[in-house]
């Protein structure tokens, strides 16, 4: 509850803002800092709650899934700079993308319906095309001294 206090000449308000125990206000930390989170939980949140995937949300459940976000970006562009320093390139590309992910099982698999554009393809080429060896191989003679 505000008071009005008489000071003078002007009218102050006891209170810094209308709220009850004056002081600093404490600097606020976010969800993302709490869990120890470096993908946005409350935009996760708030992103979980607009698609209307279920009627409630668990406060949990924003942090869970940015934990997994993180993990899978941090796996991915692992790989990708090491496809990067392999091809002896400091920038990750596309192709460099695509290479990370089709060369593993477990991401091939979960992003194997995913096109990545300006990726090309993996360089493979069917053993049928390749030429056929000749069956006879020469064995050297022993040498007679």
């Amino acid at each position: 509850m505000l008071q009005n206090v008489y000071f003078g000449k002007k009218q102050c308000h006891r209170g810094a803002g209308g709220r009850k125990g004056a002081g600093e206000r404490k600097k606020a930390v976010t969800k993302s800092v709490k869990s120890g989170v470096l993908f946005p939980v409350g935009r996760i949140a708030r992103f979980l709650k607009k698609g209307r995937y279920a009627k409630r949300t668990g406060s949990g459940a924003p942090v869970y899934l940015g934990a997994v976000l993180e993990y899978l970006a941090a796996e991915v562009l692992e790989l990708a700079g090491n496809a990067a320093r392999d091809n002896k390139k400091t920038r990750i590309n596309p192709r460099h993308l695509l290479l990370a992910v089709r060369n593993d099982d477990e991401l091939g698999k979960l992003l194997s319906g995913v096109t990545i554009a300006s990726g090309g393809v993996l360089p493979n080429i069917n053993p049928v095309l390749l030429p056929k060896k000749s069956g006879v191989t020469e064995k050297p003679s022993p040498k007679k001294a």
